[in-house]
């Protein structure tokens, strides 16, 4: 039996309100997403890309997204992205945008991506605290990005590291 090789996109979903992201589900992400390849691509881009696409993960709080998709057509896919302005889910047209974070060959590697991206982002908000009880929120869910399983977990040393580089 051959092992047909895929590539996973990592998305975020970006929307003017964050309330609209809660209607979002993955059936209406991928119909998008097709619809996309499709108008983009035509006949052919639609039947490279129907085979083995599907939404592993949707989550409808951060507007985070895994995409699987064939290997063979990974650039017909990234292509299209930037024609998607809207999301038809429930008889709602959610206007967003979709950007591609990470292109990777397995889940864990798109993982792992995320969670460099996720302190990345809380590491910028860490400045823009008003008061020390935000900080310190801030830097507990930093001490708490890891992957389930490894050992590499931040500890409060390269928070005060970091604290003596900023004065």
């Amino acid at each position: 039996m051959v092992r047909v090789k895929s590539r996973y996109l990592l998305c975020e979903i970006t929307v003017s309100e964050r309330s609209q992201l809660l209607q979002l589900d993955d059936r209406a992400v991928a119909t998008a997403v097709r619809a996309a390849v499709a108008r983009t691509h035509g006949d052919y881009g639609a039947a490279q890309c129907v085979i083995g696409f599907s939404v592993k993960y949707l989550n409808a709080h951060t507007g985070i997204v895994f995409l699987r998709f064939p290997k063979r057509c990974y650039r017909l896919l990234w292509s299209a992205l930037p024609f998607i302005t809207c999301i038809e889910t429930r008889g709602h047209k959610i206007p967003c945008v979709l950007n591609c974070l990470h292109v990777g060959g397995t889940i864990r590697t798109c993982q792992k991506f995320l969670i460099k991206y996720n302190t990345q982002q809380l590491r910028q908000m860490l400045p823009k605290c008003k008061n020390d009880e935000e900080k310190q929120q801030v830097r507990k869910a930093i001490l708490t990005c890891c992957l389930p399983g490894s050992n590499r977990k931040e500890t409060e040393e390269d928070f005060e590291s970091e604290d003596d580089e900023e004065e």
